[in-house]
């Protein structure tokens, strides 16, 4: 007998639409869905995809100083995003920009940060969108202290619709090896916390593939913390929104979290600043455009639904309207001033805070005097 045969075998997806374009059914995952709702999900992913193009391209032009593409993650980001209500929370790595667009944050907003014109940009409270958090795996713990304050606030299992909150927070397959990431499954399983951590295993961490950090599923982890794990099509737009909408209503009913593992992949470079194809291959690459999550619901709208031609091609335009909005809007953001970075440290400035603001002040007024 040897202990190494009890690692466990890769699992099926759980798949609501498949890359063909075809509707198939989960035991435990049912969804009932109109077919103007998966028209509103197809644009949501053509939308970001463009956004995410853009931003892509302004960064070569010199207009943004990096970019994290999430090309080929759109349905990971839209299923999970739209399965939130209003008072949910959800906290981001730096790529969720399918997540922030279903949130209702400007595209251009996001731009700020990457273009070195803020911190951040937007208020989290506004969209119950937390701020993009470069350190990775991070996010998981603010995740959880936040979903902490909610069960103090009474805001879980109270059984009202517009009340009861539960928090979402994504990372990737490469933060699954920080130790904040594990630390936040403890918290959370410990506490019984309404946050579904949701893992978008793009196959990748930078450059290290998967499976040089993990010998068994990522979503396999959540059972030594004593939660449930799964693991979804992260290119299929429905599975993404039935499994999380379900994790999301346990949470807020009081049943504690839960770990997603949409299984997914990064179809550009991590960032603008890397070079894929020293590290995986063309071959890996081809594979997955055959899975790609927009053709699918392209497919499914054009052979099941019976969407025209005249609803893609509004689309289409829509689409250039968006693209020619961004790039007008990235080039025109305005440089902050040197003295604003005091005026965001706290809600209420301190008199220490303004002392070192006037102190700086006059130290930038010293250059004028010298002219």
């Amino acid at each position: 007998m040897s202990l190494h045969g009890h690692v466990p075998p890769e699992p099926d997806l759980v798949q609501l639409l498949t890359p063909e374009g075809s509707r198939v059914s989960h035991p435990d995952f049912p969804l009932e869905i109109t077919d103007d709702e998966i028209t509103s999900l197809y644009r949501d992913l053509v939308l970001v995809r463009r956004f995410d193009a853009e931003a892509t391209a302004l960064q070569r032009q010199g207009e943004l100083g990096l970019w994290a593409s999430c090309l080929g993650q759109e349905a990971a980001q839209v299923g999970a995003a739209r399965a939130l209500r209003k008072q949910d929370m959800a906290f981001p790595t730096y790529r969720e920009h399918g997540v922030a667009w279903c949130r209702d944050v400007d595209p251009v907003t996001l731009l700020g940060m990457f273009r070195g014109v803020s911190l951040g940009g937007w208020n989290p409270n506004e969209n119950n969108f937390n701020l993009y958090t470069i350190v990775l795996g991070a996010q998981t713990l603010h995740a959880v202290g936040y979903a902490m304050g909610v069960v103090r606030d009474g805001a879980v299992g109270s059984g009202e619709y517009d009340r009861d909150t539960a928090v979402l927070a994504f990372f990737g397959d490469g933060a699954s090896s920080q130790g904040d990431v594990n630390e936040a499954f403890i918290w959370a399983a410990a506490a019984n916390l309404p946050v579904v951590f949701y893992c978008q295993n793009n196959q990748w961490a930078i450059s290290e593939a998967v499976e040089r950090q993990s010998r068994v599923p990522l979503f396999q982890r959540a059972s030594g913390f004593g939660f449930p794990g799964v693991r979804i099509d992260g290119n299929d737009v429905l599975a993404c929104l039935a499994v999380t909408r379900l994790a999301l209503d346990e949470a807020r009913s009081g049943q504690g979290p839960t770990l997603i593992e949409a299984y997914t992949y990064r179809m550009g470079a991590h960032t603008t600043s890397d070079d894929p194809t020293r590290y995986r291959l063309s071959d890996e690459l081809e594979t997955w455009r055959l899975r790609d999550p927009i053709e699918r619901v392209r497919a499914y709208l054009v052979r099941e639904a019976g969407i025209g031609q005249d609803f893609f091609d509004s689309l289409d335009a829509e689409s250039d309207a968006l693209a020619e909005r961004i790039r007008e809007a990235c080039r025109t953001l305005e440089d902050p001033g040197p003295l604003s970075p005091f005026d965001h440290v706290y809600a209420q400035m301190t008199d220490e805070l303004a002392e070192q603001r006037a102190g700086y002040a006059e130290y930038l007024n010293s250059f004028e005097e010298a002219r």
